[in-house]
């Protein structure tokens, strides 16, 4: 992509330097923590994820979003990290046989768990208790697998049964890749977002998403 940091392509590779970016952004953001890779990848040394979590702990005017299939290894490591209100966990779900990693979630310290149904890649049957919010979407790109708003109109039930936010992030496919107002689910939009008080967060309901790593 012409940036120096992919010289090795989307091999896992670690940046130190950039661990206390966020300390220089004064302004509350949304960060979406490694949006390429995954911060619990079984080659990222423990002592790198702890030196991510500890500026996450220090800079909590931002909310930071983090996102990983791992979720074994995430239950493993997280008795040693922090857990401070402004980090939300959240793993990756997009087809039934993948629910096991809701198990590993639902025990964390984290303020907000989170699912990310995406790419959504069938029907799913949820256990959402202990869960705050769940993210649905499509798959884009070449040869993008369709997916049925059926599949998206089930979890959205699920979620208002359970009073968790149902957030449709895009449909996928040719249809949408971003989103925008075009995600619609029978008519409407679904961008519903965990919301929290200043007691639980130091930056309770920020938008903006940035990608640090």
């Amino acid at each position: 992509m012409g940036n120096p940091r992919y010289t090795r392509g989307l091999r896992v590779t670690l940046h130190p330097d950039l661990v206390d970016l966020p300390l220089k952004w004064r302004e509350p953001r949304t960060i979406f923590v490694n949006s390429m890779a995954d911060l619990f990848h079984e080659t990222v040394p423990v002592s790198f994820i702890q030196s991510v979590f500890a500026t996450m702990q220090v800079a909590n005017w931002h909310v930071f979003q983090i996102l990983t299939k791992r979720a074994a290894r995430l239950a493993e490591i997280a008795p040693s990290l922090p857990w401070p209100s402004n980090v939300w966990m959240g793993v990756s779900v997009e087809r039934q046989d993948y629910t096991w990693r809701v198990d590993y979630l639902r025990g964390l310290r984290a303020a907000v768990r989170s699912l990310s149904c995406e790419p959504l890649l069938g029907p799913l049957q949820l256990d959402l208790r202990e869960i705050h919010w769940v993210i649905v979407g499509g798959e884009s790109g070449p040869g993008a697998r369709p997916m049925d708003l059926a599949w998206a109109g089930t979890i959205r039930d699920q979620c208002h049964a359970a009073n968790v936010p149902f957030f449709l992030k895009q449909l996928g496919g040719t249809r949408d890749k971003r989103g925008h107002d075009q995600a619609l689910l029978e008519g409407q939009l679904w961008r519903k977002m965990p919301t929290l008080d200043e007691t639980r967060c130091a930056a309770p309901q920020l938008q903006r998403e940035v990608a640090i790593v």
